[in-house]
């Protein structure tokens, strides 16, 4: 037998005798869940597992080991955690928790024929990422604001709207996740498009005639280090870039120009002088498929949660630390302040998964437990 054979035959026999003592472990603190129960003590013994750790630290003779050592025995103890949960959820919990089950099982399939808002007018990135995602065939229809396209929503006009989520160069884009916690939307898919921003004009305008220029305020942001050289324009902002290439072609002016789109400049008539203005190249922003009822598409892989956390220290680290155990891959993490509730936030959290996995069952089941409200916000395929 070879060396290597003759170590890895060590571990096997080493691995036996683990799980043979980590199936012992597991009927103790069984045991000790059950106490708990009888006499209404918190399944978390922050103090005790501090304690815990420390003594398996000082166990070791190999000192290089510690970090890992208590990687290891926290990792055990999260189970433990889940298990004594488990035996003590109260109804109400395990009632939420069966109803998320119920909501993956009878997730809906995607609408044929849907019928598709966006906000803006056509020729918006809005209207574009509608497009990429849906296809150029289904009828696309625009709304003024973003709560109107979730008043659509609710109202069974609209079967899904598009709105954006975040840019890459500014950051969130928080009133849309305001109104996904109003509405009580799903997500449902994401599209990503990348922003080029154009300096567009009457065909025939020469760059010396510019005096005005109309875009939305992040097309005015994101084209700063462009505009800085031209100081002697007004800037105009409009409800989006779209908006601002359209009211440029009505307006018949060579003095006016628009920040906006390619596509946007096409579709009406314009010249482009100068693309892309945008100070970053790399620009994208992502936008969210929304819909009033949950679906699980193929592919789904990123799963968007909501929830609210009690007013207490450690709170979030505890949901972070559940993630963390399960080694789930978390992608974005953003707070927002809950109106009417000084200093309280309302938590959304992307991580890679899909909800029809068995395993994810478990740590559903935890996240509920650490929880005062949680949402699946959507279960669905990242964007491309």
């Amino acid at each position: 037998m070879s060396k290597l054979l003759e170590l890895r035959a060590q571990i096997d026999d080493i691995d036996a005798q683990m799980i043979a003592l980590f199936e012992k472990r597991m009927d103790v603190t069984r045991q000790v869940g059950e106490y708990k129960k009888e006499n209404d003590l918190p399944v978390l013994d922050r103090q005790r597992e501090a304690e815990v750790l420390a003594k398996k630290e000082a166990m070791l003779k190999n000192q290089y080991l510690k970090t890992d050592v208590k990687d290891f025995f926290g990792s055990i103890m999260a189970i433990s955690r889940r298990q004594q949960r488990e035996l003590m959820a109260d109804e109400s919990r395990l009632d939420q928790f069966r109803a998320y089950q119920d909501m993956v099982r009878t997730a809906r399939a995607p609408v044929p024929s849907p019928r598709v808002w966006y906000q803006g007018v056509a020729g918006a990135y809005a209207e574009e990422a509608a497009a990429l995602f849906f296809g150029e065939d289904p009828a696309r229809r625009s709304a003024v604001t973003w709560r109107e396209l979730f008043e659509l929503l609710d109202r069974d006009e609209a079967d899904y709207i598009v709105v954006p989520i975040e840019n890459n160069s500014t950051g969130s884009i928080n009133a849309v996740y305001d109104l996904l916690a109003e509405y009580g939307a799903y997500v449902v898919g994401e599209q990503m498009v990348k922003v080029d921003h154009c300096l567009s004009v009457l065909p025939g305008t020469a760059l010396e005639e510019i005096t005005d220029v109309y875009s939305h305020e992040q097309g005015f942001f994101q084209s700063e280090e462009y505009l800085s050289g031209h100081s002697a324009w007004t800037r105009h902002a409009v409800l989006n870039t779209a908006a601002a290439a359209q009211l440029v072609a009505g307006s018949g002016e060579k003095a006016k120009a628009a920040i906006c789109s390619r596509r946007a400049a096409e579709l009406y008539g314009l010249e482009i002088l100068c693309a892309p203005i945008n100070t970053s190249k790399d620009n994208y922003t992502r936008f969210f498929i929304v819909s009033k009822t949950m679906e699980l598409r193929p592919g789904s892989n990123k799963i968007s949660l909501m929830f609210t956390l009690p007013h207490e220290p450690g709170t979030l680290n505890r949901i972070l630390g559940i993630l963390a155990a399960h080694q789930m891959n978390m992608l974005r993490l953003e707070s927002r302040p809950m109106t009417g509730k000084g200093w309280e936030y309302r938590f959304f959290v992307d991580v890679e998964g899909d909800l029809r996995d068995e395993a994810l069952g478990s740590v559903l089941f935890e996240i509920v437990e650490n929880t005062l409200t949680l949402r699946i916000l959507g279960n669905y395929p990242k964007g491309a």
